[in-house]
């Protein structure tokens, strides 16, 4: 069963370049106890994709299509509405903790007052002991202590700890991790990707992983989903796409990474930058920029993403030794 269930969500916005169209069709499922990793360049779309299922996009944002949350469209819920949703059935962790953290509360406030808001907890010192705990669970070698410190005297990776507590803090259904773990050492990182393991196992809670690191990926996703220019162009389970990658984008970015196996190999740079998306080409979006581009199709037609495997999709006219096995 789905936890989440996104169908052609689209975002755009009207910017001083002309209207720019920054998520276009997309389709997301989740199912409880999944992780999903949503992959792809800074500026693919990824972050504004869940930023407007939760409604806290800009107000001259235009959003449509449907996302599917426990029963209800969460693109047609009044702001009460996701009120009760965020923080509760949905738990983020969002991109920036400096930002995303109030600068004028001190963290035990701001992990408790969730907790107070959605009556996880009846009273402060209730929520106050709840916090201590959390703050344990992701890590902080003194949780109580820093309950009385502000986001500003603490690290950059403890400050992203706190964040990940506010976004457990509910043991929400869904939880949506936007770059979790990049301010993180890899020592912290494991904890904090087995604490996140262990929600799962514990409460059926489904992840979306928003990242650059494809490592990560590898380590803990189900499925990973592939974004260029606010398109999905490829997803599917871990090992289809990472052992056998369909689309030319995808390729090209597990070929930017370093090989263990051959550690002088030279690394695969895609030429060129992704179209700004107040000017997206015709045809496939990525066309301008494919080493492997075909016939005037690409340059006029958008491919629809159609099966390459069993359950594998790509959107390219551009056969591979890969999809034709």
């Amino acid at each position: 069963m789905n936890v989440l269930d996104v169908q052609d969500l689209r975002v755009s916005m009207d910017t001083a370049r002309g209207t720019a169209h920054i998520v276009n069709g997309l389709d997301l499922s989740v199912a409880a106890g999944e992780t999903v990793a949503v992959v792809g360049e800074s500026g693919s779309g990824k972050s504004v994709s869940v930023t407007a299922l939760l409604g806290l996009l800009p107000g001259h944002a235009r959003v449509s299509g449907r996302a599917e949350f426990d029963g209800r469209d969460l693109l047609a819920m009044s702001e009460a509405q996701l009120r009760t949703v965020r923080g509760n059935g949905i738990g983020t962790v969002f991109q920036d903790p400096m930002t995303s953290l109030n600068p004028v509360l001190t963290v035990g406030r701001q992990v408790g007052e969730g907790l107070l808001a959605h009556r996880a907890v009846t009273s402060k010192r209730a929520a106050r002991e709840r916090a201590a705990e959390l703050l344990a669970d992701v890590g902080l070698p003194d949780p109580r202590g820093t309950l009385d410190r502000y986001p500003h005297e603490l690290s950059g990776g403890m400050r992203q700890r706190v964040g990940i507590a506010i976004a457990l803090a509910g043991s929400p259904k869904l939880l949506i991790a936007d770059e979790a773990t990049t301010a993180l050492d890899v020592t912290v990182q494991a904890q904090i990707l087995e604490l996140v393991a262990r929600l799962q196992s514990e409460h059926g809670t489904g992840v979306v992983w928003i990242t650059h690191d494809l490592g990560v990926v590898a380590g803990i996703a189900d499925r990973v989903l592939v974004m260029y220019a606010g398109r999905c162009v490829e997803d599917g389970s871990v090992e289809e796409v990472f052992s056998a990658p369909a689309h030319p984008y995808t390729r090209g970015l597990l070929g930017s990474l370093p090989s263990l196996r051959d550690p002088g190999e030279d690394l695969v740079a895609i030429p060129g930058t992704p179209p700004p998306p107040t000017d997206l080409p015709p045809g496939c979006v990525f066309h301008p920029r494919c080493p492997v581009r075909g016939d005037v199709r690409c340059a006029t037609e958008q491919p629809p993403l159609v099966p390459v495997g069993r359950t594998h999709r790509a959107a390219t006219f551009c056969t591979t030794p890969e999809v034709d096995s």
